[in-house]
């Protein structure tokens, strides 16, 4: 990646963090710089002169940049560490207050559709494990989750799988058996099997067909499956919950091949 593309996707990320266009590029104008005048970093930036004290005030209210005032006055950015946690904590906090804004917001009641069963869809691989790892995390009973690709085998899922109370039962499907070894050495305590599903493993389809992503079934109760389209790798999801639920019994059959007879969550 060229330098210039380096500049804007840093400069198009702190947008997104909250920071005007201007602030940003004046931020990371001064990143390259040990330090800067207004005049060197219009300059830099192609930020109008008289802009960047605007920016570099709003900056320094933020704590992402150090004035000198000397004459004329000099500007530096603190260190990336630095700013980094601080545009962290800045956004961690946006989003608590969000969700406490959201929470207190009143509800407004439909007509009752409670014995509805229904699925939904879910799109986005973040999205998708986000919901997996809550899933689990609500768990009281069992947990079965077959893994239909390897590479969502990572670290925030084998935290959220290491955490499962002791009490309930945690069962975990591979592909293969190397998949199963690595998974076994993971989260030891899963109860691992290798998948009885032929279709999972890829034997009979092209590498234009949807693939499997992920099968989850917890307290046997609610269900989620998703797929990961070959040419984007994007992953997409369907969400079912409900005792009796169609979609919920005819997985548990489906998933409990692989396991042994005693395991079959039935």
């Amino acid at each position: 990646m060229s330098n210039s593309r380096n500049i804007e996707e840093a400069i198009e990320v702190l947008q997104q963090l909250g920071l005007k266009e201007y602030e940003a590029r004046c931020f990371v104008g001064l990143t390259q710089l040990d330090f800067g005048t207004a005049k060197k970093l219009s300059e830099l930036t192609e930020v109008p002169r008289t802009r960047v004290y605007d920016a570099i005030r709003v900056l320094e209210a933020q704590g992402l940049v150090e004035i000198q005032h000397s004459s004329p006055q000099r500007f530096r950015a603190v260190p990336l560490d630095e700013a980094t946690e601080t545009l962290r904590d800045q956004y961690e906090a946006r989003v608590e207050r969000l969700q406490d804004a959201l929470e207190t917001v009143a509800v407004i009641d439909g007509d009752s559709e409670e014995d509805v069963q229904k699925i939904w869809a879910i799109t986005g691989k973040e999205g998708i494990e986000n919901r997996t790892n809550q899933l689990i995390d609500d768990a009281t009973e069992e947990v079965v989750f077959v893994i239909g690709d390897e590479a969502l085998l990572t670290d925030d899922l084998v935290e959220v799988l290491t955490s499962v109370d002791d009490d309930i039962e945690l069962m975990v499907g591979a592909l293969t058996k190397s998949l199963q070894e690595q998974v076994q050495e993971v989260v030891p305590n899963a109860t691992t099997f290798i998948s009885g599903l032929e279709w999972l493993h890829g034997g009979q389809t092209t590498e234009d067909e949807t693939a499997i992503g992920r099968l989850l079934l917890v307290d046997r109760s609610t269900i989620l499956v998703s797929t990961i389209i070959p040419d984007t790798k994007n992953e997409q999801a369907i969400f079912g919950e409900g005792f009796g639920n169609g979609l919920v019994v005819i997985a548990r059959r489906l998933m409990a091949q692989g396991l042994l007879p005693a395991r079959d969550p039935q």
